[in-house]
Order: C-alpha cells, then structure tokens, then sequence
C-alpha cells in the first residue's frame, strides 16, 4: 500500500463510546477526517453529540449518535445488535468512555466502586465481546482500541478504583488480542497522561497549585497533551499501518512514565557546547 493510503479509512465505519466530548470526540472527528463513518454513544451529553455528529456529516461522512447509560451492563449487547444493524458491519470499536471519581480511599463506598468498574471495564468487555462476535460472523477483520489511561500501568493518589479498572483494562485488552487473534482482529489499548480536556475540571483539585506542579513533572516542553495527540494515535491502530499490532499499550504522556525521580529543576541550565 502506498503512503499516501496508509492512513485512509474510506469506506469503514467506528463505533466510539463517550464521543461526545473530550478525546472521544477527537477521536471521532480524527477516523472521520481519515474516511471512516462513526457511529458515537453518549451517556448524557446529547446537545455535544448532535455537534460532534454535525461535525461528521461535514466532513462529508455518515453519522449517528445512541444515547446509553454504559453502566446498565444488561443493555449493551442490545446497543450493539441496533448499531450493527443501522450502520452495518463496524469495523473499528474505541472503547472511550470512562468515569472517575477522586477520593480518599476510606470515601469509597460500594455505589462508587461497582460504578467505576461498570463503566471502565465492565462495559467494555461486554461490548467488545458482541461486537467481536458480529465481526468474526461477517468475516470483518476489524480493531478493537480501549482507551486505558497511564493509572493502567501506575497508581495514583485518590484514585483506587479507576487506578484498578484501567489495569485490569490492560490486561483485558492483552486477553483480547490473544483470542481475537486468529480472527485478524487487534485489540489495543492507548494510555494517555495529562490531557487538556474539560473533564480535567470536574475534579476537585488545587488547579492553581496542580498544574504547574505537574507540568514540572512533564519531560516534553513541560505541559499536558492535546486530545488530536491522543486521535493521531487511534487513526494509526485503526488503518493498516497499524494492521500487525496488537495485544499492545501505548502510552502518551510526555515522558511522564520514563522519568524514574524528576530532578531537571535542580539541575545546572542548559548549556549549549556545540561551537566550544
């Protein structure tokens, strides 16, 4: 296939959970821009989902929107039989949607825990496996893509719940890929860090004294990611570039990860020795 190609999803429809907002909806209108018809879920969010269908149907591509409740484990194979059936066969599934709540881990109460894990893990598999389901039947050799996060592969404060759904996604997605495989159909996750999205702010955090303590924390440029620097990455495991990868997480964190003690601030400037 030419470079020029690479990337190109003509023809293919996605199925983007939590596509309203955020990097959900980057993702959205990036597999859109690259070809691809979308079909977007939504929780509450209707009036965003309408714009991000707009958005779409734009860029010249076909759009629908489903409203559903990702916690009501029950009715997701019901959602996906109605997806497949509007839209026909999906070819590329972006587990998107997520929730968390920040607490002490003494605040947690069962509602909270059972609700986190409903909707980031949970949920996941049991749309995943439909809808995996229908792509073996159809003989569509398609891609799963769980939008984990980087507390899927390191914990943090306030967060014992989400920190053990998106591992537990982490391994799900490798369990996945494993049985998926014979059926040509990858299964991967993307593990973002920091990234600027609205959602950021439904925390409630010390911002003024968050932000740039994190951003000390950050080795690229010293700041967070943008949601098309998560998009760029599902196009890639949505097209045939990224047709023999699977079973594999990527994380987008600026380094975050790779920096075993931050110490930059304490050490000399930078001093240029290229003409010494």
């Amino acid at each position: 296939m030419s470079a020029k190609n690479r990337f190109d999803l003509t023809g293919k429809t996605a199925l983007v959970t939590g596509g309203s907002r955020g990097i959900g909806r980057g993702i959205a209108i990036a597999l859109a821009e690259h070809g691809a018809n979308l079909a977007i879920v939504y929780r509450s969010a209707e009036q965003e989902a309408e714009e991000a269908a707009a958005a779409i149907r734009n860029l010249g591509r076909k759009s629908w929107i489903y409203q559903q409740d990702l916690a009501e484990i029950d009715a997701l194979h019901a959602l996906a039989d109605r997806v497949w059936g509007d839209t026909g066969p999906i070819d590329i599934l972006v587990n998107n949607a997520g929730h968390a709540y920040l607490q002490r881990f003494n605040q947690i109460t069962p509602e909270h825990w059972r609700h986190v894990m409903a909707v980031n893990l949970d949920a996941v598999f049991f749309l995943s496996q439909r809808i995996a389901e229908h792509m073996i039947s159809a003989g569509v050799k398609g891609r799963i893509i769980n939008v984990s996060s980087l507390n899927g592969l390191v914990a943090e404060a306030g967060l014992a719940h989400y920190n053990a759904s998106k591992g537990a996604l982490e391994l799900l997605t490798q369990s996945l890929a494993i049985e998926l495989g014979e059926h040509g159909i990858t299964v991967n996750s993307i593990a973002p860090g920091l990234i600027e999205t609205d959602i950021v702010g439904d925390f409630e955090l010390d911002f003024d004294g968050f932000v740039p303590y994190c951003n000390e924390h950050i080795p690229l440029e010293g700041r967070w990611g943008s949601v098309e620097e998560c998009a760029g990455i599902a196009v890639m495991l949505a097209s045939s570039a990224g047709s023999y990868i699977t079973g594999q997480h990527i994380v987008n964190d600026g380094g975050v990860l790779a920096q075993q003690m931050p110490r930059m601030q304490f050490m000399p400037p930078y001093k240029n020795t290229l003409h010494d």
